[in-house]
């Protein structure tokens, strides 16, 4: 701490120029952005200030509850799937078993690939004519229960959801290991040595040390899921019928494709306000009951 502070000046200066670059490229684009959401403007005339009509819009257009509606789905799938499944792959994988280091790299290779060649590579594998999955079911004598899996409203959205938490699993699965490795052996040998089993050990022992670990898991699993847009661009493009529409898809149509600047950026200022407020309620939720 001593050495911090005699070297405070030198930090400083040599901490400039990256926030100097970050001010110039994010933030102050993202305050534009902003600023933008109260006019009317289609990114060449002179912008029109209307105050607070675009949001008076957004909120009365359906198309963008439905996007709200279904990126709700992707929040609660995403918290609900992505982090047990890679808190129990992280459990599993921690243990001295046979290939756990290559099962750790298969888990966490989805996350390294791009997110354009996720989606492309989906679009092909649950391509309803020629796809794999169709394919095989087919072999299998399952024809009947082949579908569009893209292509039908009824199914399109737990679909993308599928790909996403596919290819996320690998990320949390490495926070929980890193979370584990702070657990103190002793207290595993103990609870051993007591008879606690793999579920009671799980439950009394790793999940109250791993707490704080959980907690920011579930932010950014959060924050992740409400800005969602890559991958759903690439297979659905939000269709069909807007059956797979989220905000950030809603956003960039609104944007790029009637040149509604304005429009988007108060979109994009009511995405922020409401991930905002869903990271700071599950916060509260989540620090009650490790105060419990």
């Amino acid at each position: 701490m001593d050495l911090i502070r005699k070297n405070k000046k030198y930090i400083l200066i040599g901490l400039f120029p990256a926030l100097l670059f970050y001010i110039v490229f994010v933030i102050y684009p993202i305050g534009r952005s902003f600023y933008y959401g109260f006019f009317d403007w289609n990114g060449l005339s002179k912008p029109n200030f209307i105050g607070l009509s675009n949001f008076k819009e957004i909120l009365t257009d359906p198309i963008f509850l439905k996007s709200l509606k279904n990126n709700m789905f992707v929040v609660v799938a995403s918290v609900l799937g992505q982090l047990p499944i890679g808190l129990v792959i992280a459990v599993i994988l921690s243990k001295k078993i046979k290939g756990a280091k290559f099962f750790r790299s298969a888990f966490f290779m989805p996350m390294v690939m791009s997110t354009v060649v996720v989606g492309l590579l989906w679009s092909t594998i649950l391509n309803s004519q020629a796809g794999i999955v169709s394919t095989i079911m087919n072999s299998m004598g399952l024809g009947k229960f082949v579908h569009d899996w893209l292509g039908d409203p009824k199914y399109a959205m737990i679909t993308v959801c599928g790909v996403i938490m596919w290819q996320f699993i690998g990320y949390y699965m490495i926070i929980f290991l890193a979370g584990l490795q702070n657990i103190p052996e002793e207290l595993m040998e103990a609870a051993n040595i007591d008879g606690a089993g793999p579920v009671r050990i799980l439950f009394s022992i790793t999940l109250p040390l791993m707490w704080d670990t959980i907690m920011a898991a579930v932010v950014l699993c959060i924050s992740g899921s409400m800005r969602s847009f890559d991958l759903v661009f690439v297979m659905t493009q939000g269709g069909p019928a807007h059956a797979t529409e989220l905000m950030a898809t809603y956003m960039y149509n609104k944007t790029f494709s009637i040149y509604k600047y304005g429009y988007g950026s108060a979109v994009s200022l009511v995405i922020c306000a409401i991930s905002l407020g869903f990271i700071l309620v599950s916060r509260i939720i989540m620090r009650k009951k490790s105060e419990v």
